[in-house]
């Protein structure tokens, strides 16, 4: 059984490790896409800058912001 205390004490996690460097080769197809990993990166600087392991979602809407996506108006959306 793998309890939280021990996911928590694995290696992984003492060593700070990141989903980005854990990336197995060649990487899954659902992560291959260039988009995907550089919001996973994006995510990972954040993570990193501010010692926290979880952005709230305003965060996640500013670091998505700060890649260039936007919402898309009405007429983008076919409305």
């Amino acid at each position: 059984m793998n309890s939280p205390a021990k996911r928590r004490r694995s290696p992984r996690r003492r060593e700070g490790g990141s989903i980005v460097d854990e990336l197995p080769s060649p990487p899954p197809e659902d992560l291959s896409d260039t988009d995907t990993l550089e919001f996973l990166r994006a995510i990972d600087a954040f993570k990193r800058s501010t010692g926290r392991n979880f952005p709230t979602w305003t965060e996640v809407l500013e670091i998505l912001r700060s890649l260039g996506y936007r919402k898309a108006g009405k007429a983008d959306r076919g409305a």
